[in-house]
């Protein structure tokens, strides 16, 4: 499965966010200054995460992007979820019923077998995102990771 180049960027997002000290924001701006992407694509996607209850936004002078729920309460499956839906990737068509080699149709009453590989593959990949929260990934950076990026972030605030 390939995600959009953004969901890389929301995930990375609310990670630093999440390092930040509580009651901390960081704008847009910010966020897309410290990962070198363009501001106005990020901002479409963190508007996103606020609908969705991942993130708090303020305007203002001290406004910015914080999270509406403790990291530990946040899963990786949420974030993608957020952003890219939730749909399955595949989608089955039911080629084994058309042109030549066509299937009858009173044969064709189960899915197929490459539909339901896909559909095993995809609920897989979905428990595996659900049981990883945001407080985890954080939880597994280097120290000075969190420092340098806490340092740049609230420094930039200022």
């Amino acid at each position: 499965m390939k995600l959009p180049e953004t969901s890389e960027w929301v995930l990375h997002s609310v990670a630093v966010i999440a390092q930040l000290p509580a009651g901390s924001t960081v704008s847009g701006a910010q966020l897309a200054e410290h990962f070198g992407v363009p501001g106005p694509y990020l901002s479409k996607q963190l508007a996103k995460l606020v609908r969705a209850g991942i993130l708090t936004g303020s305007t203002g002078p001290r406004g910015g992007f914080r999270l509406a729920r403790e990291p530990e309460q946040l899963s990786i499956l949420e974030l993608i979820g957020a952003v890219d839906g939730a749909a399955d990737p595949y989608v089955c068509r039911e080629l084994r019923q058309q042109g030549r080699g066509a299937a009858r149709p009173e044969d064709c009453t189960r899915p197929c077998a490459l539909a339901a590989v896909m559909r095993r593959a995809h609920d897989a990949w979905r428990e595996s995102l659900s049981g990883v929260t945001v407080a985890q990934i954080v939880a597994g950076l280097p120290a000075e990771v969190l420092e340098k990026n806490r340092r740049l972030l609230l420094q930039s605030a200022r």
